[in-house]
């Protein structure tokens, strides 16, 4: 495998794993939404398709010219694309790799604590906010029967710089900035949740092994730390020099961030391990301290 396609590719995740490619010599092009775009990646010297994951001839045009698909765009909620891609790869063989997220663990806990610990081999009964999002996994990962090499990847909350055009995740940036709003740092109900995560580097890596390495119908929950909100919000009121971390209405976050940033993005737990990768691809994560990057 050399030509790799990437969904995605001037977003956070999808930026940061086209410049690990480039430089272990993969061929990258990109599937951008408009000129703009693929200019700004010209400069980078990537080439790009512009089109969207929803207009298949497009799709299929990108795909044959590919050895490998790795999806980083907005989207895992998205079943149609998820579809168009697996319509389009049947029987060819080639690698398609799927990003999730691992809000599928959340259970609406308000920011209340529950440290259960999820592993590849637990059956996920999630709610149904997030139920579509596992059904897409589901379905991807058993495409494998169709002769194509799937993967999911499933990070959790990712920090640090992007090393493509977007440099900021998401879920810090926003709390820092509500923060910031507010004058302290601020966690939702108790602020007792916990989320696994990882840099976005360390990440970056795992979709390389992930492309050299994994089995076909692989899934890899990707995380090397955790914390609780409410210690997020404490360094943020110590490194911003803001009044001490108080606890803000689950609504107040639901009405900043809408219901799945709210409910699932600050208010539950996502906590998962990441043995599995580190044991079949050799993946060993450098950073291990979120709170060094606020």
């Amino acid at each position: 495998m050399k030509n790799i396609l990437i969904t995605g590719i001037t977003g956070y995740i999808g930026g940061s794993v086209a410049k690990k490619l480039t430089e272990r010599n993969y061929n990258v092009t990109g599937l951008v939404r408009n000129a703009e775009a693929a200019e700004k990646l010209k400069e980078l010297g990537i080439e790009s398709i512009v089109g969207n994951i929803h207009d298949e001839s497009v799709l299929n045009a990108a795909i044959s010219n590919a050895d490998a698909i790795i999806h980083t765009a907005d989207s895992a909620d998205d079943a149609y694309a998820a579809d168009s891609f697996i319509n389009a790869l049947e029987g060819t063989g080639k690698t398609f790799i799927f990003t999730s997220g691992s809000a599928i663990f959340g259970g609406k806990e308000n920011g209340e604590k529950n440290d259960f610990v999820y592993t590849e081999d637990i059956p996920l009964n999630p709610r149904l906010e997030m139920a579509s999002r596992v059904l897409i996994n589901q379905y991807v990962l058993q495409s494998a029967r169709k002769n194509i090499r799937s993967i999911v990847i499933v990070p959790t909350m990712v920090y640090g710089e992007g090393l493509g055009l977007k440099k900021d995740s998401i879920q810090l940036p926003a709390l820092i900035n509500f923060s910031k709003g507010k004058g302290y740092g601020a966690y939702f109900g108790k602020g007792e949740n916990i989320w696994s995560n990882l840099h976005i580097e360390d990440l970056a890596d795992l979709y390389v092994l992930a492309l050299e390495k994994a089995k076909p119908g692989s899934l890899y929950y990707a995380e090397n730390g955790s914390s609780t909100i409410r210690n997020l919000a404490e360094n943020i009121s110590r490194q911003y020099n803001l009044q001490p971390a108080q606890s803000v209405s689950v609504q107040e976050a639901v009405n900043t961030f809408g219901p799945a940033g709210g409910y699932f993005g600050f208010a539950s737990n996502s906590l998962c391990n990441s043995d599995k990768a580190k044991t079949e691809l050799g993946w060993n994560p450098q950073y291990q301290s979120i709170e060094n990057f606020i």
